[in-house]
């Protein structure tokens, strides 16, 4: 029986198979209010082209839109990585009093991996942030992605540039 943080974070994955699905980097994220999915998103960076387009800032975007207000108080951010400084800072700016996610990014997580913006003293706004929920699928997702990517482009005859 999965709890409530395992059964939202699933949803989270769901969001980032769908990502994978179309290329773009297996990133999901679900926002919870009041036990209840007000907002789901993936990562759509290079289907869109631009350095917005991941999964946190999105479902912040439509989170906000449902309940009609900039402040998502009351709610849990799901997400499947560790949030980059961009996304700690909409999460902060948009008052989400609680971040779940799954693995760790050791390159730009700001969420404790790099720096833990989402708890840092001096802002007006933390989050409690509870890490490591679904880790090793969450991990896996990105890892067997990646993986594929550098296999493919390997395969791929090398461009003459010049």
């Amino acid at each position: 029986m999965l709890n409530k943080d395992e059964f939202y974070m699933k949803m989270a994955i769901e969001e980032a198979l769908k990502a994978e699905k179309i290329g773009e980097v297996p990133i999901g994220a679900v926002i919870v209010y009041k036990d209840e999915v007000i907002a789901r998103s993936y990562n759509v960076r290079e289907t869109k082209q631009t350095a917005l387009g991941h999964a946190e800032i999105s479902a912040i975007e439509e989170a906000c839109k449902v309940i009609d207000s900039w402040r998502l108080e009351e709610t849990t951010l799901y997400v499947t990585l560790e949030p980059c400084p961009m996304c700690a800072g909409a999460i902060i700016q948009s008052r989400i009093p609680r971040v779940v996610f799954g693995a760790k990014d050791p390159k730009a997580g700001c969420g404790g991996s790099i720096y833990n913006l989402l708890q840092e003293d001096r802002f007006n706004h933390r989050c409690e942030v509870e890490s490591g929920i679904q880790e090793e699928e969450c991990s896996n997702l990105l890892t067997n992605f990646f993986r594929d990517l550098r296999a493919k482009k390997k395969k791929l005859p090398v461009e003459d540039k010049h």
